[in-house]
């Protein structure tokens, strides 16, 4: 793989600031290696709030503006395929279409599974809390808006990395927005500036993968676990998580698909079975639910900062939850085995309706129809759904201790290719076992760094994916459509091959 000069210059140029606000945070920290390091991370991640994101008016950040406008943008030019080929992308998973012949790594199944794996976690049981929390009942409405719209820009993302992956000598897939930036945009005469969006891409799925898809998971799992077991020291806790999420992670993509493709569907079922539960005890205040949904999304409560706020925390949320228009998903997709690119997209338009469509709803309903959502004595997160769940069923917050693990168990694993991918993008393949073993320190550091500074680097990293990869999707818009029809029109006129 060609050497990417650009690469260490960004990260030379990013790490200059960093390490002088880690020098000052030092100086300025509590004694202690624990309270010290807490400081630095905050201070960090303080600088990086800074750089990366500013107020757009009216109390919208650009990036709200900018995921809403990719989403509803693909949704008309690819007209409206998150609703068209909803009932197709079911068939595509049961492996009507699987041809064991053509290229790839993991099943269609397998690939869903393994980007489900990263985005049914925390994000529907801690995230729909928060915003129902801060933003109140309302911000559901815009979530599962957002999320309806994301489908499309899932597709985009998806269909373009298996349009301009790469299969490596052995077999292996190297794919994502790294590859459709750089090859893609190449083809449109742009190869200097689709090179510099790749590599800042990779950087940015780099830290996200450290923080949201790392840190943050390992952070709210011990909390749920600490509930039950309050004598745990979270130092080892972080030990013993960091050591089963390195036994998965050796074994690359395959393994990851293997492992989440057994936990995925386990836990989903268990989550939402407990929701139908809850909500059937409590069917007649349902219609009540929906309606304070509603209301609220347009007539929100003083208290929960306006119409716009409700609005940016619900499309905030729902990004967080499902990472639509962020490319992450990409990667795992890209490794898929197929030959048409387009039927790998529509697989991926089917994850923001799983994970936030039905699952983030499920939870809103539960802690918005026992009103933990309100209650000012519980913290905002995974505390909220757990005592949501309590107020029904007096044992499930073991059951959901249990689902809170694997959640954060599953999305780590996943996370940890997506960053790997990155990292061999721009570092080359030898150097990949120097990313695992950061990953898998990273996984120590969030039990034992504060929750705060943890989120606020995770909503950072993850959203500042969403402007080279949705860029470079508006820019490549026109051959995912060619490619889009040319597939409908094969598929409607029967000369698809099915295999079952």
């Amino acid at each position: 793989m060609k050497k990417r000069w650009i690469s260490p210059i960004i990260l030379f140029l990013l790490a200059l600031p960093i390490a002088a606000v880690a020098q000052e945070a030092q100086e300025a920290a509590p004694t202690g290696f624990l309270p010290t390091l807490d400081a630095v991370f905050t201070q960090v991640v303080a600088w990086m709030s800074a750089v990366l994101f500013f107020d757009f008016g009216l109390g919208i950040p650009l990036i709200v503006v900018w995921l809403i406008s990719g989403a509803v943008y693909f949704t008309i030019r690819m007209g409206f395929i998150n609703f068209r080929a909803l009932k197709h992308a079911f068939f595509v998973i049961q492996g009507h279409y699987d041809d064991p012949a053509e290229a790839g790594e993991v099943s269609h199944f397998q690939a869903l599974a393994a980007a489900l794996s990263a985005t049914v976690g925390l994000g529907n049981i801690a995230g729909v809390a928060i915003a129902v929390s801060i933003g109140g009942p309302g911000a559901m409405f815009w979530m599962t808006v957002a999320a309806l719209f994301g489908m499309t820009s899932k597709f985009v993302e998806c269909t373009l990395a298996q349009k301009y992956r790469i299969v490596l000598p052995d077999g292996r897939i190297a794919g994502g927005p790294m590859y459709y930036l750089s090859r893609g945009l190449a083809e449109k005469g742009m190869g200097q500036f689709g090179n510099i969006m790749a590599s800042l891409f990779a950087i940015l799925c780099i830290g996200a993968a450290f923080g949201g898809g790392n840190m943050f998971q390992a952070n709210q799992s011990f909390v749920a676990v600490s509930g039950l077991f309050p004598a745990l020291p979270n130092w080892l806790y972080g030990i013993a998580l960091a050591f089963l999420v390195s036994l998965v992670i050796i074994g690359g993509i395959q393994r990851i698909g293997n492992v989440a493709g057994a936990l995925v569907p386990a836990m989903c079922t268990i989550y939402v079975a407990a929701s139908l539960w809850i909500i059937l005890m409590n069917l007649p205040q349902i219609p009540a639910a929906f309606a304070q949904i509603f209301t609220e999304a347009f007539v929100p409560q003083a208290a929960y900062g306006g119409f716009i706020g409700v609005l940016v925390q619900g499309f905030r949320r729902s990004a967080f939850s499902n990472e639509a228009g962020l490319g992450s998903a990409a990667i795992a997709h890209a490794a898929a085995r197929t030959e048409e690119p387009v039927r790998e997209g529509i697989v991926a338009l089917l994850e923001p309706f799983i994970d936030t469509v039905i699952i983030c709803n499920m939870t809103a309903l539960v802690v918005i129809i026992t009103g933990e959502y309100a209650n000012p004595n519980t913290a905002p997160g995974v505390e909220t759904t757990a005592a949501a769940f309590a107020s029904v069923i007096s044992w499930f917050p073991t059951v959901l201790t249990l689902a809170v693990f694997l959640f954060a168990f599953s999305t780590m694993i996943s996370w940890s290719y997506y960053g790997e991918r990155s990292w061999t993008y721009l570092f080359g393949e030898s150097s990949m076992i120097i990313y695992r073993v950061i990953y898998v320190v990273c996984v120590f550091l969030g039990t034992v760094i504060n929750l705060g500074a943890i989120l606020d680097f995770s909503d950072m990293m993850f959203f500042a994916m969403a402007f080279p990869n949705m860029l470079g999707g508006f820019l490549l818009a026109d051959k995912v459509r060619a490619d889009l029809d040319s597939y409908m029109l094969r598929l409607n006129s029967g000369e698809m091959p099915v295999y079952k």
